[in-house]
């Protein structure tokens, strides 16, 4: 089999190709990867945030899920933000409170599990040493890297009241300004950014392993820095964290096989879509075609009402999938409906094994321990500020996350590896982008850069190429339409996608990460 990798990142991508080209295997690659983006795209990923992986190993033909999500620490309290909670935001993405507590600073960020999750990974499945994956990240901390162009409209791109700015969210704290400002000022396009932080940070988790993150030095200045400035981690929370190791959730969409990451992340979610679509003929509709977009966004609306009512981490509520992700239940309510910042790496390696891999900082909180040079997840922004809830905060607890990464396979054989960064916008980019792939024939680049709709709140966002009869057919169907301005918007999920024998592709959405051939 072609082995390949791709990513939005085309640095962090060459580096994954190079330990394809050494001999090393999906995972190898993987991992390399992540460690490299969590540099170069500082804001969507890296040692302080969380992330899960669907792995298939081809001698043995089987698919694990690796969860590395991050976790309340043990000092949160359920009711906490209940007094200063305002509203849930527009695209279901997160809950706006009062000094935006729960966004941004100390008191947003949750136990980080990516350095855990990427140990777990390699000890299971790799051949790379920790030390090898870990040390091609270094030279980029320490020589630097230069400002992207979607890095660089991502730091002052506004996404409207339901978030902090991210020209402000970078510089929440003095330590995350120092380093991403210059002269008062951020980072301008192409210019380099050095963090020598962060390099001595790399060196010595190369070096001591992973367990220094949580138990060693590194973990003894994370517990002291949130327990100075009134976060919730304590040396006890990291010296507790563990990886999750369990299987996918698994669905059939017209004789394909699809596993992907189930609750809390998005799997249960993607495969209610599929199942409610296969109802409709969609090849005959085409794309973009008024009934396809209505059909669209309708399994949309089905499944994220189940979503809101359902989707937890399965060790603090059960959650009924066997249930939910029937085909007689997608059908009784097809015929109800008829009436009217994140990261990921693909790669597929020559001896057929395979990883999708999602990573993130959430949203980022801003927060720079002084001394590291990595940024925080801001992972406690999606849970529930209101107690009671199926979502609601709990110590020890993640919160659900459209993450999804997934394998597809035709009569047993492996055939896609996709997932994508973007929020809640996730699990329907990887929807379309497999629609397109499987009902409308198109090759891997046409399928993911096909243009796009969304339905997450009480509005469909569609991108602007979407024509003016298209959206009228979604308004008589009964549904609030905007039409966004641009043609590729940044406001989708930046979907990564191989297809063995016909390449894969990255979403021009993003930055342009190409794929890579070992």
């Amino acid at each position: 089999m072609e082995a390949m990798i791709v990513c939005p990142q085309p640095l962090a991508c060459e580096e994954g190709r190079e330990v394809l080209r050494r001999g090393g295997n999906a995972v190898d690659a993987a991992v390399t990867t992540a460690f490299v983006q969590g540099v170069i795209d500082p804001m969507m990923n890296g040692l302080g945030g969380s992330g899960v992986a669907v792995v298939y190993s081809a001698r043995d033909r089987s698919v694990s899920v690796v969860d590395f999500y991050a976790r309340a620490g043990s000092q949160v309290r359920a009711d906490q933000w209940e007094s200063v909670f305002i509203r849930e935001a527009a695209d279901r993405y997160g809950y706006v409170c009062e000094g935006w507590v729960n966004d941004c600073g100390y008191q947003s960020v949750g136990v980080p599990g990516t350095v855990a999750g990427l140990d777990e990974l390699l000890r299971r499945f790799g051949t790379l040493s920790w030390e090898q994956a870990v040390t091609p990240a270094v030279k980029y901390a320490r020589d630097g890297f230069p400002v992207t162009g979607y890095m660089r409209s991502y730091w002052i791109t506004d996404y409207g009241p339901d978030v902090v700015a991210n020209h402000l969210r970078i510089q929440w704290t003095p330590e995350s300004k120092r380093i991403y400002t210059r002269e008062g000022a951020l980072y301008e396009l192409a210019q380099v950014i050095k963090n020598p932080d962060q390099a001595r940070t790399l060196e010595r988790l190369a070096r001591a392993g992973a367990r220094d993150f949580y138990e060693g030095e590194i973990g003894a200045a994370i517990a002291d820095d949130f327990q100075r400035n009134g976060g919730f981690i304590t040396s006890d929370d990291l010296r507790s964290y563990r990886v999750g190791v369990g299987e996918p959730v698994r669905g059939l969409y017209r004789g394909l096989e699809v596993a992907a990451a189930g609750p809390p992340a998005g799997g249960m979610t993607l495969l209610q879509m599929l199942n409610f679509l296969e109802g409709y003929e969609l090849a005959s509709f085409g794309w973009p075609s008024g009934p396809a977009a209505v059909a669209r966004v309708r399994a949309m609306a089905f499944a994220f009402a189940d979503r809101e009512r359902y989707l937890a981490d399965p060790a603090f509520a059960e959650i009924p999938v066997e249930r939910l992700t029937a085909k007689e239940y997608a059908a009784a309510a097809r015929g109800a409906h008829e009436s009217p910042t994140t990261t990921h790496i693909s790669v597929i390696d020559r001896e057929g094994n395979a990883v999708s891999m999602t990573h993130t900082l959430g949203s980022s909180s801003g927060v720079v321990t002084p001394g590291l040079g990595f940024t925080y997840n801001n992972y406690l922004n999606c849970f529930d500020p209101r107690p009671g809830r199926v979502n609601s905060l709990a110590p020890g607890k993640t919160r659900i996350t459209m993450m999804v990464p997934s394998l597809v396979f035709r009569d047993g054989a492996l055939e896609v590896v996709i997932g994508a960064p973007g929020g809640t916008k996730i699990v329907t980019g990887v929807l379309q982008t497999l629609l397109n792939l499987v009902d409308h024939g198109m090759a891997p680049l046409e399928a993911v850069a096909a243009p796009r709709v969304d339905f997450n709140g009480d509005v469909v966002q569609a991108e602007q190429r979407v024509t003016s009869d298209v959206l009228a057919e979604l308004r008589d169907a009964g549904f609030a339409v905007n039409r966004r301005p641009l043609g590729y918007d940044s406001y989708f999920s930046k979907v990564q996608v191989l297809v063995a024998g016909r390449g894969g592709a990255s979403d021009p959405r993003g930055d342009g990460g190409t794929v890579l051939e070992a």
